[in-house]
């Protein structure tokens, strides 16, 4: 099923420390952000990626790109305060009033080609799909470090990126978001207040978004799995 994706490439990374953009960062010697766009540049669905982008960075990534052989960026506009305003400027840049549109962390360098198939199709066939993974660890709502209710853990889900809309529903629900001054801690959730149900496609524990130095020691020892898979 043929998408766009938009990555929001404009954040702090302050949980990093790294003293710069996290996606700078290298895996392996390559950086995080060539790891994510690599996923997008090699899916023959993948129509187009668009970055959110801090301006004075953009010298760099364009130079990335190019030094990494990555074709499907089409622009890279400013991105906003906020992550929701980050992927709404992507949204508008790319003008796209039909077809799917997925937007991904680009923190997340290991997702899998199969998931963002099965979830494409989902989108595609109910208009908003997310990618999530099951809760595994006994999951409680405390207050003022006391327990206050063990929570169901059949019942919830950690969600990641990539998440997929249909354009209109996307573009909708990001139009009322603004318009009400609501901000979300994702995509789905704008979707949510539209009263549109979002499907949940089952992804892997491997989707893990580096945000912290530990998360960067995970990302070595995937991509250590994966080689040893392949050889």
């Amino acid at each position: 099923m043929k998408y766009i994706v938009v990555l929001p490439a404009a954040g702090s990374g302050k949980r990093m420390k790294a003293g710069h953009n996290k996606l700078f960062l290298t895996l392996r010697g390559k950086p995080i952000l060539i790891h994510t766009l690599d996923v997008f540049e090699q899916d023959p669905n993948c129509m187009a990626i668009w970055l959110a982008v801090k301006p004075e960075e953009r010298t760099i990534i364009q130079n990335m790109l190019h030094n990494y052989h990555i074709t499907k960026v089409k622009g890279m506009p400013a991105g906003g305060d906020e992550r929701q305003h980050s992927v709404y400027a992507c949204v508008l840049a790319a003008d796209a009033t039909t077809g799917l549109i997925l937007v991904h962390d680009a923190a997340r360098p290991f997702i899998e080609p199969s998931v963002i198939t099965k979830l494409t199709l989902r989108a595609y066939e109910t208009g908003a799909a997310i990618a999530g993974v099951k809760a595994k660890d006994t999951m409680k709502r405390v207050r003022n470090h006391i327990i206050e209710e063990t929570l169901d853990r059949e019942q919830l889900w950690m969600i990641q990126t990539p998440q997929a809309f249909r354009a209109s529903i996307l573009i909708k629900a990001q139009q009322q978001a603004a318009q009400d001054g609501f901000l979300g801690t994702d995509e789905a959730m704008l979707v949510e207040r539209l009263n549109i149900a979002v499907h949940v496609v089952e992804s892997t524990y491997d989707n893990v978004k580096m945000t912290t130095q530990e998360d960067l020691l995970i990302g070595e020892a995937i991509l250590q799995k994966r080689q040893q898979e392949e050889n």
